[in-house]
């Protein structure tokens, strides 16, 4: 089928992505430092992840932290590097259990090699685990991606496999993080801000947005059912008319 038809015929988005926004005002508004709603979020990726992986969707992308987010006060920053590496110490193994593969993307060279390592550990634990993909964005930015993706063709480019003339949308997709997944259909945003902060830039060409005043650490099933629902009731069009989409929703699907 086409991407067109494989959409039509999929009432539930095959891959989501969520900006967990939110965790600082959550904990500020009880009264407690931020770093303490980051670790609070984390109850609401493991109610995430489980209600992904009931419900069937192939792949979960979590924008965990981003290039930007550097410039926070830096006990924040060194606080959400202790929590990343306790968490991956700490729920490798559930995952592992429950059949998720653990995707981390993004440019991990600024972390430390303890992190690092304990990033290899992880995917290759779970690398041939089909349940659900849980992609982690950690230092992502959407234009990195896009850089890096151009400087490996253009890499290629000269050293001679390649002609610049033979570079188009579909060469690049294949360098560009999670080039292997489905292509991404529903972006949530959490804590009311209604922009993508350089998220999935590329991938996000064709998704559903949904934003939401709810706080990360608050993000629950009901919430989350809220926005598959508005999802189920949205017309995709693809760059087709109305009238394209309903006809192609009429055909019987192949094989």
């Amino acid at each position: 089928m086409t991407e067109v038809q494989t959409a039509l015929h999929n009432a539930l988005p095959q891959h989501v992505a969520i900006i967990m926004d939110g965790n600082g005002r959550w904990a500020e508004r009880q009264g407690r430092p931020r770093v303490w709603g980051h670790k609070k979020g984390v109850d609401a990726v493991r109610r995430a992840v489980s209600f992904c992986r009931k419900l069937g969707i192939q792949s979960l992308t979590l924008f965990a932290f981003s290039s930007e987010n550097w410039r926070r006060p830096e006990d924040e920053v060194s606080g959400l590097m202790q929590l990343f590496l306790l968490v991956l110490q700490q729920e490798v193994k559930t995952l592992h259990k429950n059949n998720v593969r653990l995707n981390i993307i993004g440019d991990l060279s600024p972390f430390s090699d303890k992190l690092k390592q304990h990033i290899k550990e992880a995917q290759q634990l779970t690398a041939q685990n089909t349940a659900l993909t849980l992609n982690v964005a950690a230092n992502y930015g959407g234009r990195w991606d896009i850089v890096q993706a151009a400087q490996r063709l253009a890499q290629k480019v000269a050293d001679g496999q390649m002609t610049a003339a033979q570079i188009d949308e579909q060469e690049l997709s294949g360098y560009m993080q999670m080039h292997d997944q489905p292509e991404l259909d529903l972006m949530i945003r959490t804590g009311g801000d209604v922009r993508i902060s350089n998220f999935l830039l590329w991938q996000a060409a064709y998704a559903e947005f949904w934003f939401t005043e709810t706080l990360w650490p608050d993000f629950d099933e009901q919430v989350f059912s809220e926005a598959l629902a508005t999802y189920a009731s949205r017309e995709r069009r693809f760059g087709c008319t109305g009238a394209q989409i309903r006809e192609l929703a009429m055909r019987p699907t192949q094989g």
